[in-house]
């Protein structure tokens, strides 16, 4: 291949990668149409290690199913000293309810109830509908 052939299939090459660039960071997210709200309440008595490896263990599950298009968790804020029926909840946001399904059937979400139920005395799993 002769100099000048080489200059222009780098110049090709480097314009390519800059619209794949430009393409990667215009192009939309995964949009969030479903919701699921997972309230838990621990079992009086348990240590707060086991309350943090709790919630890291379920902020892990965002890495590991790809379906989760999104998660935030935290513990819950009553007025006044107020005892609150549930410790901590977990958003999880999907694109669909068969993604839903997808994560709640999942090995990986099997384990981590398996892990951590035996501290938990009640849950409460809400599902809905994002609106725009």
């Amino acid at each position: 291949m002769n100099p000048k052939s080489r200059g222009y299939a780098l110049i090709v090459v480097l314009m390519c990668a800059f619209a794949l660039t430009i393409y990667g960071a215009y192009s939309p997210a995964r949009k969030a149409q479903k919701q699921q709200i997972v309230c838990v309440k621990f079992k009086k008595g348990v240590e707060s290690q086991a309350v943090e490896q709790h919630m890291n263990g379920f902020a892990a599950l965002k890495h590991e199913i790809p379906n989760i298009v999104g998660y935030t968790s935290g513990k819950t804020i009553l007025p006044n000293g107020a005892v609150a029926d549930y410790d901590v909840v977990h958003y999880l946001t999907f694109q669909s309810e068969a993604d839903i399904k997808i994560f709640e059937s999942s090995p990986a979400y099997k384990q981590f109830v398996t892990q951590n139920q035996g501290v938990w005395e009640k849950t409460l799993i809400v599902n809905a509908d994002i609106r725009p």
